[in-house]
């Protein structure tokens, strides 16, 4: 591990997953609000018992995410006593150009105007129906499997082309491991499953393209694996995050009248709304970097070799970067959050989640002014701090029928 560059105190981080503070439903951990307030790094020792950095600062943060000096590949990560295996073929996120920039030079293309015009309208659709099965089904619901998972689901499975008959199953196996709280055993078991139902989606494109992302892949010089894996990273990032910026940016938005009161009483304000949400609760809470080489890193030494776990959570909680950083305030003017990474990993589809977002929360609110939670906030049952994408398990809301 790299030794500090000067000879001023270290402060050292706990080892992840940390639990959140009782009552503290959307803040990161104290204790990496406390590292911050040391320095923008800190001493970190990974699961596997390998010493390495945090980073809780900004613009550290910022920095390593565009420095190619430090790798994203899961096979260089010294971070557990195993070898650990290389990203399947087509998962481009834990992949460095040029390998990386090749898929997403054939995705970039696939998100079109015409295409984002068409889900827009097709959002607003999708959201409608939700909306209408709940008011039929009568308060109180739990907004999670009715609401915020059923957008997104629909929506990705859209993108790829699922069938209609095959969505019910195929969700369930999605739901089976990226819901971040099942048993190893079961988890490996919906993964397994949902890569099978992609190979056979991949073969019934390559025969009969339709209207969606995955065929018009199919023209391109990937191989089915290949196919498999960027359709499996399409259904990470694009389910499972947007899910839980509906839910826990449902629950926050409750959880502050005056906040609830501006957005309901003013729709022009709803992207900023989806902004400040984006970095207020930053789901997607820290990801890792290995240095390729030896890096001078905010006074320190980060040595060639050494896995960095960059803290999303705390670096949009920056008070160097953003005032009153622990508010949730609708009308911040200083944006710029990291809630969709930076440099060429930034997320391909955020764009998407905002659509998805700005649909969703605006007719939420429009749908059901009197909306409120159907439980005491401390009983809304929260993911542990184990779960990769941090979130909402169940969300019991009311409103006047």
């Amino acid at each position: 591990m790299g030794e500090p560059a000067t000879d001023e105190p270290q402060h050292t981080v706990p080892t992840l997953p940390i639990e959140r503070e009782e009552g503290c439903f959307f803040d990161p951990p104290a204790q990496l609000l406390d590292a911050r307030r040391h320095g923008p790094i800190s001493r970190y020792t990974h699961p596997g018992g390998q010493p390495g950095w945090m980073i809780t600062g900004y613009d550290l943060v910022r920095s390593v995410l565009a420095d190619p000096r430090f790798s994203s590949r899961t096979e260089l990560a010294n971070v557990a006593d195993h070898e650990v295996p290389s990203a399947p073929p087509g998962e481009f996120l834990h992949m460095d150009a040029p390998r990386h920039s090749r898929y997403r030079k054939l995705l970039v293309g696939k998100f079109t105007a015409r295409r984002m015009r068409l889900l827009t309208e097709r959002i607003e659709q999708i959201t409608h129906d939700r909306l209408e099965a709940m008011e039929k089904a009568g308060p109180p619901v739990d907004m999670v499997p009715a609401f915020a998972k059923a957008i997104p689901a629909t929506v990705i499975c859209d993108l790829l082309g699922v069938p209609e008959q095959d969505r019910a199953t195929f969700q369930e196996q999605v739901e089976s491991f990226l819901g971040g709280e099942t048993r190893e055993d079961k988890l490996i078991e919906g993964y397994t499953a949902t890569r099978y139902h992609l190979a056979e989606l991949v073969r019934a494109k390559r025969a009969n393209p339709t209207d969606d992302v995955l065929s018009d892949l199919t023209d391109s010089d990937l191989s089915d694996e290949e196919l498999q894996g960027v359709a499996l990273l399409l259904l990470a990032a694009g389910f499972d995050t947007t899910a839980n910026m509906l839910s826990l940016g449902t629950f926050a938005l409750l959880h502050t009248p005056r906040q609830l009161a501006a957005l309901r009483d003013d729709p022009a304000l709803t992207d900023r709304a989806v902004e400040e949400l984006l970095r207020y609760l930053s789901v997607a809470m820290t990801f890792m970097r290995t240095a390729l080489e030896d890096v001078e890193l905010g006074g320190r030494t980060i040595k060639a070799g050494t896995t960095v776990v960059l803290a999303y959570n705390a670096a949009n909680r920056d008070p160097e970067r953003f005032a009153d950083p622990h508010v949730l305030d609708l009308h911040r003017q200083d944006g710029g959050h990291l809630a969709f990474g930076h440099g060429i990993h930034l997320c391909l589809g955020a764009q998407l989640a905002r659509v998805e977002m700005r649909v969703a929360f605006r007719a939420l609110l429009d749908r059901l002014p009197a909306l409120r939670l159907a439980v005491p906030a401390e009983e809304v049952d929260l993911r542990p701090a184990t779960a990769d994408i941090y979130g909402v398990r169940s969300l019991p809301v009311t409103w006047d029928a």
